[in-house]
């Protein structure tokens, strides 16, 4: 595993934080997704309180899979500058 520059350092720090926050996101659409039918149908008692807990534990696994199918597809390699104007690696 070599040492990593700086570059290198901070391309992780920003797939981490992409990871995290979109799983955040994600996380709370599909509680309020959810759990919507507590507000909808105007539920109360075991049956909120059922739904919201299905509502967080699917919240959950939402924001871990997110997270972790972010961070398994992220290879570390930074791109590689090349010439302005060229499409195609320097030769």
């Amino acid at each position: 595993m070599g040492t990593r520059n700086q570059a290198q350092r901070d391309a992780i720090t920003v797939e981490i934080g992409y990871a995290l926050v979109t799983g955040a996101f994600l996380a709370a659409v599909v509680f309020c997704l959810v759990g919507a039918p507590v507000v909808v149908l105007g539920l109360d008692g075991a049956a909120a309180r059922g739904v919201l807990v299905a509502a967080a534990l699917t919240a959950c696994a939402a924001f871990v899979i997110r997270a972790a199918r972010v961070l398994w597809g992220f290879t570390g390699a930074p791109a590689q500058p090349g010439r302005p104007g060229h499409t195609g690696p320097d030769a």
